[in-house]
């Protein structure tokens, strides 16, 4: 059953090298592979992110990853020191305050990588 498999999420990337800089430096996961089509695989928990060779325009506007921590507030001061920036949102649906939005008690808060795909940090109550 799947139920039971390890995944590996495939993000669209542009520009290779940029995105394994942001994956395994500003985000400091762990390269685990190198795939015979030039992209690149990162450890991530149990699972890996995949980084695969795409055109510019590829990418999601919607989240494609996101990563639960213990600590949403001290993840985010890290990865800002790290140079990530976070997005801000004052919808009528959505509203983040110091980047984080709460939602029926998880909170959650998004950033894009290297190449604009949008990634999301959420911690459940």
């Amino acid at each position: 059953m799947l139920t039971k498999s390890a995944t590996t999420t495939m993000l669209p990337v542009s520009d290779m090298d940029r995105a394994a800089h942001f994956y395994g430096t500003t985000l400091g996961l762990e390269a685990r592979d190198t795939t015979p089509d030039g992209g690149r695989v990162f450890a991530a928990g149990g699972d890996a992110i995949g980084l695969l060779p795409a055109e510019p325009g590829a990418q999601s506007g919607h989240t494609v990853l996101s990563f639960e921590v213990d600590d949403i507030e001290a993840e985010i001061h890290d990865l800002e020191g790290r140079g990530v920036t976070f997005a801000d949102y004052d919808l009528p649906d959505l509203k983040t305050v110091d980047h984080i939005a709460e939602m029926g008690g998880e909170k959650a808060a998004w950033f894009a990588d290297s190449e604009g795909n949008i990634l999301c940090l959420h911690q459940r109550a």
